[in-house]
């Protein structure tokens, strides 16, 4: 199960969304574990290069699949370059003229990942707070980015 949102949904009602352009993303997946450590949970999220606002976020595993619907998400913001490590799905899937490789443009969101395990101790690395299921999971952690990063109190 992979839980897939949609963010930066500025005066919306039943009939219209609102989406902001965006011309520079950063992205990057951060790993926490459901259970155990070899149960992997990734988060997969990309971030407004100048603002360092959360554009969009997916929850699931380490592949592909799950990329490619990040990057589905991303396409209403007419993003046209992209910063991220140098990861193989990123590679793999994004354009080559539009990707962009190294640490020196992913500084904003690798802050974030501080942030984020600051947060919400169940992606801290060392921890006795974990999750049992991954449905639990994925929804501490949506509340979360909901709640802080887009102020929309749940």
């Amino acid at each position: 199960m992979n839980t897939v949102v949609l963010n930066r949904l500025e005066n919306y009602d039943d009939r219209q969304v609102l989406i902001q352009r965006c011309d520079e993303a950063e992205l990057d997946e951060m790993w926490s574990d459901v259970g155990n450590k070899s149960t992997q949970r990734w988060l997969w999220h990309a971030i407004d290069h100048h603002t360092g606002e959360i554009l969009a976020y997916v929850l699931g595993r380490r592949k592909d699949h799950v990329f490619k619907q990040l990057k589905s998400l991303l396409e209403p913001f007419g993003i046209k370059r992209f910063y991220t490590d140098d990861w193989g799905a990123y590679e793999r899937i994004l354009d080559k003229e539009s990707h962009h490789i190294g640490k020196k443009n992913t500084q904003k969101i690798e802050r974030k990942h501080l942030t984020l395990r600051t947060r919400i101790k169940r992606l801290a690395r060392k921890t006795i707070c974990f999750s049992k299921l991954a449905k639990m999971h994925d929804i501490v952690i949506g509340l979360l980015i909901n709640r802080y990063e887009f102020g929309r109190a749940i």
